[in-house]
Formats: C-alpha cells, sequence, structure tokens
C-alpha cells in the first residue's frame, strides 16, 4: 500500500516548526501524550482521520500516535492542508495522503486512499470519510467499529443517515460536546474568522456594517468579535428563537434581501447551501466582501457567482473580485471556503487543544464500548467533558469551589 502521497517531502522542517509551536500551548494533548506513551491504548488499532490538516491536527495525529495507533491522515478542505505539516508527518512515520490545491479528484482520491488502511476508528470533519464508505467504498468500513465527527455540518449528515436507517457503526458527536461548541465554535470560530478578514484585506472592520448569516454557536462568536471591533452588526435568521436572542444580544436582525444592500462585510455560518444567493449580490455595495465559516462553499453561492460575473479578477492573494451585471464588483476570500481555514491558520492552539482532547478521549471511548452502543449517533460522555474541563483548569491555574457533604445532600432533596 501506499505510504503517503503530498507535495514535496523537504519541506518538513517547517512543517517541524509550526508543530512544536503549536504543542508548547497545548498543555491538554501535552498530558495525553504523556499518559499514552505509558499506556498504549491505541495499540494495534487502525485510525484514519479527516480533518483540517495544519499544525495542530498534526500534533492530534502524533499524540494518537503514541499511544500505539497506526493512522492514516488527509485533509478535510482541499484549501486548508499545509504543505510542509503533511511532510512533517510522513517523516514522523505517519501515512498522509493530502495537498494543498488538490482537485476535487484527487481530494477524493486521497480519502479514498486514507480509508484503504481499513481502519477500526475514524475521526472525521464534515463527514468525507463516513460519506466515501457509504456512497462508494462500502467494503472500506468492513473493520470500523465507530468513529467521531468534529462539525455542526458533519453531526447534521450523520443524523440524517441515522434518521433513514443507513448508518452502520456508532458516531460520536464530539461538535457537541459542551468543550467543544461552547468554546471552539464560539471563541475559536469567532476569532479566528476576523484574523483571516482582517489579514487578508488590510481593512478595519470599526465602523463597517458586518451582516452575519445564521446565529448558532459560530456565528454567535463572529458576532461577538464584529461588534467587539467597532462593527454594526446585522444577524439574518430563519430560527425565531434564535432571532429573538441575537435582538437581545443587540445585533439587528433582518432578512438577507434586506440586509444585502446594508452590508460591508457578509459571513455566512448556517450549513445551508446558498445562504449568500446571487440576487442577494446583486443588490450590495461596490466592493462588498463576501466570506464563509460553514464547512461547505456552497453557503455562499460560488457556482451561481461563476455563472452570473461579467468580469473576474484577482483583487489580493486569497481574495478574488466579480463584477456582476449591476456594474458593482463582490470580493471573495478563500474561494467561498473556510475562510478561517482556507486563507488562514484557524482556531488558535489553546482552543484546539480542548477540542482535539475530546477527540482523542472520544476515540477511546470507541474503543471500548463500541460493541454496545449500537448504529445511531452518541453524544460525548458527560465525564469526557469534565475531565477536558477539568484539565484546562489545571492548566490556567484555576481552583473553583466543590459541594461538601450537606451541600451534595441538599441538592439531591426535595424535601427541603
Amino acid at each position: 500500500m501506499q505510504k503517503y502521497e503530498i507535495r514535496d517531502l523537504s519541506l518538513a522542517p517547517s512543517g517541524h516548526q509550526k508543530i512544536e509551536w503549536v504543542k508548547q500551548n497545548m498543555p491538554l494533548l501535552n498530558g495525553l501524550e504523556k499518559e499514552f506513551l505509558e499506556t498504549k491504548p491505541f495499540e494495534g488499532i487502525k485510525i484514519s482521520l479527516s480533518v483540517h490538516l495544519e499544525a495542530k491536527t498534526a500534533y492530534l495525529c502524533k499524540v494518537l500516535a503514541a499511544g500505539g495507533a497506526q493512522m492514516a491522515v488527509t485533509g478535510s478542505n482541499v484549501l486548508s492542508t499545509q504543505d510542509d505539516v503533511a511532510a512533517a508527518l510522513v517523516e514522523d512515520g505517519l501515512a498522509v495522503y493530502a495537498y494543498h490545491a488538490a482537485t476535487p479528484e484527487e481530494y477524493d482520491r486521497h480519502i479514498e486512499m486514507t480509508l484503504e488502511h481499513k481502519p477500526n476508528i475514524i475521526i472525521d470533519d464534515g463527514g468525507d470519510l463516513v460519506s466515501m464508505i457509504y456512497k462508494k467504498r462500502p467494503d472500506l468500513g468492513e473493520e470500523v467499529w465507530g468513529g467521531c465527527e468534529e462539525t455542526t455540518t458533519g453531526v447534521t449528515r450523520l443524523k440524517a443517515m441515522e434518521a433513514d436507517g443507513v448508518l452502520k457503526f456508532p458516531m460520536v458527536a464530539v461538535n457537541d460536546a459542551d468543550c467543544k461548541h461552547l468554546f471552539d465554535n464560539r471563541y475559536g470560530t469567532g476569532q479566528s474568522v476576523w484574523t483571516s478578514i482582517m489579514d487578508n484585506t488590510n481593512l478595519i472592520i470599526a465602523a463597517k456594517t458586518v451582516v452575519v448569516a445564521g446565529y448558532g454557536w459560530c456565528s454567535r462568536g463572529i458576532a461577538m468579535r464584529a461588534a467587539a471591533l467597532g462593527a454594526n452588526v446585522i444577524v439574518t435568521e430563519i430560527n425565531p428563537v434564535k432571532a429573538i436572542e441575537a435582538r437581545m444580544d443587540g445585533f439587528q436582525v433582518m432578512t438577507m434581501e434586506k440586509a444585502a444592500p446594508l452590508g460591508d462585510i457578509f459571513v455566512s455560518a448556517t450549513g445551508c447551501c446558498k445562504t449568500i444567493a446571487v440576487k442577494h449580490m446583486l443588490m450590495m455595495k461596490d466592493g462588498a466582501i463576501l466570506t464563509n465559516a460553514g464547512h461547505f462553499n456552497s453557503e455562499v453561492d460560488m457556482a451561481g457567482l461563476e455563472e452570473a460575473y461579467v468580469e473576474k479578477k484577482e483583487m489580493r492573494k486569497n481574495i478574488m473580485g466579480y463584477k456582476l451585471e449591476s456594474g458593482r464588483w463582490v470580493n471573495v476570500i478563500g474561494d467561498g471556503r473556510l475562510v478561517n481555514i482556507a486563507a488562514a491558520d484557524g482556531h488558535p492552539a489553546e482552543i484546539m487543544d480542548m477540542s482535539f482532547a475530546v477527540q482523542a478521549l472520544s476515540a477511546m471511548y470507541i474503543k471500548d464500548h463500541y460493541k454496545e452502543l449500537g448504529n445511531k449517533v452518541i453524544d460525548v460522555s458527560g465525564e469526557i467533558d469534565d475531565i477536558v474541563a477539568r484539565r484546562k483548569l489545571a492548566a490556567w491555574g484555576i481552583e473553583i469551589d466543590e459541594l461538601d457533604a450537606e451541600q451534595a445532600e441538599y441538592m439531591k432533596s426535595w424535601n427541603v
């Protein structure tokens, strides 16, 4: 079996440097690596992983390998793979199939090659590994015990599969863990989206009107950070309860049709297609900036935009300008893909430390319990959330109160 397919093995020194930097800022994974080196919980177990292949993901892979896992690794987005990081993992002895700017055909081939290792456990981001098994290569899922899903989009796809009765092994909804979505989705996305937008545009956010599509946990973080930077924030929503929440958080709420002529910067994080459609783009200001913070590049209707433009040119690295029949230009960052990872370095290391600690412990949970879990999407155990939260506080040197015996008894009693 082919050991790797990457761009350039000579890039490995730069990749090692990146991995060492994030390692210094990921104390939870540091602790798990030390434990895994001693206990080898994944000895002889094959894990296939598809997550944005940059330094933080690479360190997770190395931690799992330290636990004895036989790792096969690919990326989860054609623009998010960093070739030097992929090379570093190959030098460290892992099987890696990914490179930056892969064609759709190459990307699918890399997904397939990662699964040809016949994994026992899958770690997925957006559901591409699971989708490949069910749509094209069911034979590659014969030895799968179960897996873990990192994203909102992936969990949504898995729940649809469960509802249709086609899910054939348990999948842990890592995204729904408190120590994932409350921090990764909100604070991680909130910071990394604006880091990418500011670095790529070299423009100020203060005094601009920002339109945020959706008000889930990712969008909450995006809106919160935009407001902190001095922007006027508009939220669009389809859920009436979330719309009320956005309004009570201090944001304007309206339809995308009404928001389109007002916005300077648009960020979509809905998990749905065509949230920002061509009909909206035709109403936008000249020079409006469009970005996507959801998993797939269909939230901003890139297919429709490619058909509708009358002129197209690169405005700046990572920014493509499209002139529409309105005579105005719209600018898209990162080809409409995840703006914070396709055109930047993704979430901060300290945030991914928590998310990937949940991933590693959930993989252990699958290993230990897969025979009793059934073919369904399951929640991360409360014990895992508690372990990760307490280790994070310990890394910060923070102590919290505990109930004494009298208080514990009081909290369990109804007759007080």
